[in-house]
């Protein structure tokens, strides 16, 4: 089987013919010391040596572009192969794979596939050496993945009762996490073994609902506290419920405003308000969990959870958009510009200190973002990762996307330093974001921040789906 790679560089473009075999992984011969490495390796690289690799490159000082140029789309997208070709981005010069195609998920061919619905989910190992994507029926499918010569291979994906979208360890490489459908049990899966075991039942806790099922994994860095939302349905749930390994449960009921379990403080918050949850994740410390509020009357605002205490506490001021949390501190855009994202102590909410000082004025126009923290480290040093979508792009096949100024349909990192922060430009995401939510293009970074998965319809260049629309599919592009 042959696949046709693109391989662009300084806008040029050239084609190769690489066979499958070609996308192997590295081969450790048994005589000397020699390796032979497939010709994947040079894919996006440029085979007359254009593009350096340069070592120093890479997280947390990445070498990419950091200027503030307006870069338009060209005329036409790149051309993309089949799943497992990989492109030198025309602009940017960042490698992307295209992990998947219309004959990629068996049991729904010609399907979108699509990345994690949120961005702040870890959908990648903590080695980069295996992830997951996501499926249109609501399921999921792994793949091993070679960081070296990015190629990407479809595993044996289990047969498991989880519902919604698991969470790989930020601790263990082969340990991924989830809840199970129509329960409210956190379980675990070893890639290694192929075992699955139950981590615990919230049943076992708290009196429940027959209606009540839990909701996505949230997993502390160390893998010692698990947090799900728990209820009927996105919206009306109203328990935050917290595992912890060697204490136990521990709940927090959004309907009366009481927390309890089996060690903390227990008792009423301060906060009078009463409300269904849209959705929780917990700090990679585990001592903190961001709410954001269902729909209905009251103050809109995500509010944080001091796990340890009874204080749950609404978001004061530049609380818009999406957020990510890191250890102790959470990110979210604030203020009038799109790119004028805050960080703040979880602890310390009015505590604001703008990422991007110099974004005081809005554009004019605005545009919607992403934005993953997987790879924050203990301090909250590293760079936040994001992709950006105009609403304003054309829905036409093969037209420029809208960039009317720099990170515009972009995919960048922010440096997390506030006082003259860099914003790292890596590629485009070609994806017009026209065809339903799943072809924004959500994107999560990995745990070593050396990759960032992302979703797109490449201007509409996948093909249809069953249902008539423009297909998605999955990419990762390499962070350098």
């Amino acid at each position: 089987m042959e696949s046709r790679v693109a391989l662009t560089a300084k806008g040029r473009t050239r084609s190769t013919l690489a066979t499958a075999h070609e996308f192997s992984f590295l081969v450790l011969l048994g005589f000397g010391s020699m390796l032979i490495v497939s010709s994947s390796s040079l894919l996006g690289w440029g085979i007359d040596g254009d593009r350096p690799a340069d070592k120093s490159c890479g997280p947390p000082a990445y070498c990419a572009h950091t200027d503030k140029k307006v870069e338009p789309y060209l005329k036409t997208p790149p051309q993309i192969g089949p799943a497992g070709s990989i492109i030198t981005e025309p602009t940017f010069d960042s490698r992307i794979l295209r992990v998947s195609d219309e004959r990629t998920d068996p049991k729904g061919p010609g399907r979108p596939l699509m990345t994690p619905a949120s961005a702040e989910q870890n959908s990648w190992n903590t080695t980069s050496t295996a992830f997951y994507i996501v499926t249109i029926g609501g399921r999921f499918l792994l793949f091993d993945f070679n960081p070296v010569t990015m190629a990407a291979r479809p595993r044996e994906s289990p047969s498991l009762p989880w519902r919604g979208e698991p969470q790989f360890s930020f601790a263990h490489p082969d340990l991924l996490y989830g809840v199970t459908e129509g329960r409210q049990e956190f379980q675990q899966y070893d890639l290694s073994t192929g075992k699955v075991s139950t981590v615990n039942d919230a049943s076992k806790c708290l009196k429940l609902g027959a209606a009540d099922g839990a909701f996505d994994v949230s997993v502390s860095a160390d893998d010692n506290r698990f947090m799900s939302v728990i209820g009927p349905k996105q919206d009306e749930n109203y328990i935050i419920y917290i595992f912890d390994r060697e204490k136990g449960c521990r709940w927090y009921n959004t309907r009366t405003g009481e927390i309890g379990g089996r060690w903390g403080p227990t008792g009423k918050t301060s906060l009078d308000d009463r409300y269904g949850v849209h959705n929780g994740r917990i700090s990679k410390s585990g001592k903190f969990v961001t709410i954001a509020r269902g729909a209905g009357p009251g103050p809109g605002k995500w509010r944080v959870w001091n796990v340890e205490t009874l204080d749950v506490v609404v978001c004061p001021s530049q609380c818009s958009g999406h957020r990510a949390l890191g250890y102790s501190h959470v990110v979210n855009p604030g203020g009038s510009h799109p790119m004028a994202w805050v960080k703040r102590p979880l602890d310390r909410l009015d505590s604001i200190a703008p990422l991007l000082p110099e974004l005081s004025k809005s554009p004019g126009y605005w545009y919607d973002s992403h934005i993953s923290w997987n790879n924050a480290n203990p301090d909250d040093t590293t760079p936040a990762c994001l992709s950006t979508y105009r609403p304003s792009n054309p829905d036409s096949p093969a037209t420029p996307l809208d960039t009317t100024g720099p990170w515009e349909n972009e995919i960048v990192c922010i440096e997390m330093d506030g006082k003259g922060s860099k914003v790292w430009r890596f590629a485009h995401t070609f994806t017009t974001a026209k065809n339903g939510f799943w072809s924004t293009p959500r994107g999560n970074v990995s745990p070593d921040g050396r990759f960032f998965m992302f979703t797109s319809d490449w201007q509409d260049q996948l093909g249809k789906a069953p249902n008539g629309k423009y297909r998605a599919d999955v990419f990762i592009v390499e962070l350098r």
